[in-house]
């Protein structure tokens, strides 16, 4: 049962905030003084951060009264589990009973409204500048979604995940997580949070190509508003537009992909024993050849060698990964090894028909385009994680990307999900390749959206279960990857290096994350201005950490979904469901949300209109 909050406390409230209040209601001051303001060296517009989150003032400054009733209203509806279980039903009765124009006008006064920004890049655009205006900026994501069949999902996804040369499961060292199953054929299966693309053809990918791009537009629109010195350049390179590979390309190759580096570390176990991927070992070229002696004259073991990427250090890597981003490299030609008794060169990737190495080349071709605008408008495109059957792929490619564009800022992010055992581990490797080959470093650090899943395919196919065995563990694997990434920003600075060689976004609607990553922050010295750790929560979820973060000079985004109503059905869906599962938060949300409603209609504020006078870091 819901109570009003104390009456005192809300009445210190009230008095303790009165200042703010008139601050909040001051008219937007001219975009172009800002300008000035930061040239003359006066400082934006800055609140202190009650690091409790507590502080409905805070929270709310940015949203009309009618926009907290609203998100009072559908949290109330996602704290009914009936109702959430059976929504993608009601919404498509109500869709059928009310008509197209009234389900349409129905959706944008409820849930579409509160989740969702807008129709199309510039219907979105009033929300944005909103945004920004209260010190946070955008993470753009177009969230239209086909709503097919569980029978249409399997039946395209097996379809597209076996090669024409049949599903090689049963060779020599092949490894069933990497293979398609029927049984989890439908990605979206137990996921609620996370948006599932399943492959139809090649056209389609190239028309979700455009639509990234289109993102990167209205992104770099968005940040041209506002005004800068010259010096900082025409978008300041502050807006993020986020991409899932499985969006650009056939999911096979990316199965064969994460497969072949998944052999190649069982390869080097064999080979010099211990376990891990190959930078790990610390071997040298010379170690190498100790290995191959036997078969050391063999031209191919040379030519093998030659090739093998290393340096003062170690190896790096056992490829020369670069090609698989130049778009002209066959990946069954480039992923060989030598047999260390017989010197024969062994595939590690199955077979592949040459069609299916021409869709290798648009899928990179088409990554290569989106990452090459978002490089020349000054954007920064974050790839999503995906299922661990697909990630090794995935962070492979982003790290190549990191390597080819991130030479002077960081363009690419990777995602790192932190339920995973392996995570730590990987974040360190991938620090160390950044380091070693110079390149900046990108990541957004998130809990994960796969848990149910993977459990249950892991189980079923008998391979190792990938995830952490509680929430717990999963917390303590986030805050020691987050820690880690701060350490070893402190090491930049204190050697006079560029900080934002590593930048880290903690994407997280967890209050005590957030506050461990501002602690640390503290503790270390990095500040806000250093602009290498960025705080992320999704539109319509948890404004009382995102605003009150941003409105103190944190660097603050929020994760924009936008789409044509109808068309977002299944985004809408998935928000119900995800917020079902976090009725902790929505409580306190709740809570706050009713506080700033009862103090707006005792202080006469029913018609309060957001304006903001900040400055995103």
């Amino acid at each position: 049962m819901l109570r009003l909050a104390d009456p005192i406390l809300s009445d210190v409230r009230c008095l303790h905030s009165a200042a703010q209040d008139k601050q909040a209601q001051v008219s937007v001051a001219d975009r172009t003084q800002h300008v000035q303001s930061k040239e003359e060296g006066v400082k934006p517009q800055r609140d202190p951060l009650d690091v409790s989150f507590n502080d409905p003032i805070a929270a709310f400054k940015s949203k009309t009264t009618w926009e907290l009733a609203r998100a009072y209203l559908v949290y109330m509806i996602c704290s009914s589990e009936k109702i959430v279980e059976h929504n993608m039903t009601l919404l498509k009765i109500a869709r059928n009973v009310l008509g197209s124009k009234l389900f349409v006008m129905l959706m944008k006064s409820t849930f579409y409204g509160h989740f969702v920004a807008g129709e199309n890049r510039h219907t979105i655009v009033p929300t944005l500048e909103r945004l920004r205006s209260f010190g946070v900026k955008p993470i753009l994501d177009y969230s239209v979604e086909e709503d097919i069949s569980q029978e249409e999902a399997e039946k395209r996804e097996v379809e597209s995940s076996v090669s024409s040369a049949g599903d090689n499961e049963k060779d020599a060292g092949a490894l069933p997580q990497y293979h398609v199953d029927k049984s989890f054929a439908d990605r979206r299966y137990k996921v609620s949070s996370a948006r599932t693309y399943f492959y139809l053809n090649e056209a389609t990918c190239e028309r979700n190509m455009e639509i990234f791009i289109k993102c990167l537009e209205a992104v770099s629109d968005d940040d041209a508003k506002e005004p800068r010195p010259p010096s900082d350049g025409a978008t300041f390179g502050t807006g993020i537009t986020a991409i899932k590979l499985t969006a650009l390309g056939r999911p096979q190759l990316l199965l064969q992909l994460s497969e072949v580096i998944m052999r190649t570390r069982k390869y080097m176990e064999a080979l010099v024993g211990g376990q891990g991927n190959v930078l790990t070992h610390h071997k040298t070229i010379k170690d190498l050849e100790k290995y191959y002696a036997s078969v050391g004259d063999n031209k191919d073991v040379q030519q093998f060698l030659k090739n093998v990427t290393s340096d003062k250090e170690g190896i790096l890597h056992l490829f020369p990964w670069s090609g698989i981003v130049d778009e002209d490299s066959q990946l069954s030609e480039t992923f060989r090894v030598p047999d260390p008794l017989t010197g024969q060169m062994r595939r590690l990737i199955s077979q592949i028909s040459p069609k299916e190495e021409e869709m290798f080349r648009n899928m990179i071709r088409r990554l290569n385009t989106i990452v090459k605008t978002a490089a020349e408008l000054d954007v920064r495109i974050m790839v999503d994680a995906e299922q661990t059957y697909f990630q090794p792929a995935i962070t492979r490619i982003t790290l190549e990307m990191m390597r080819k564009y991130n030479k002077d800022k960081a363009i690419v992010f990777n995602t790192y999900q932190c339920y995973l055992r392996e995570t730590f581990r990987e974040v360190v490797t991938d620090l160390e390749q950044a380091s070693r080959q110079n390149f900046y470093f990108g990541a957004k650090l998130v809990r994960g959206a796969y848990m149910e899943q993977e459990r249950a395919r892991a189980q079923a196919l008998g391979y190792a279960d990938p995830v952490n065995p509680s929430y717990e563990a999963t917390t303590e694997m986030y805050h020691k990857t987050l820690a880690e990434c701060l350490r070893r920003i402190k090491v930049l600075k204190d050697c006079g290096q560029d900080a934002r060689k590593i930048g880290i976004m903690v994407a997280s609607h967890n209050e005590d994350t957030v506050r461990f990553a501002i602690e640390n922050m503290k503790s270390i010295g990095i500040s806000p201005e250093d602009k290498v750790i960025c705080f992320g929560q999704l539109l319509g979820m948890c404004d009382y950490i995102t605003f009150p973060l941003g409105q103190a000079g944190y660097s603050a985004y929020k994760y924009i979904p936008y789409g044509p109503v109808e068309e977002v059905l299944p985004y809408l869906s998935r928000r119900a469901q995800e917020n079902k599962g976090v009725l902790k938060k929505i409580k306190k949300e709740k809570r706050l949300l009713l506080s700033e409603i009862r103090r707006r209609l005792f202080r006469g504020q029913l018609f309060y209109t957001p304006k903001g006078n900040y400055v995103p870091i």
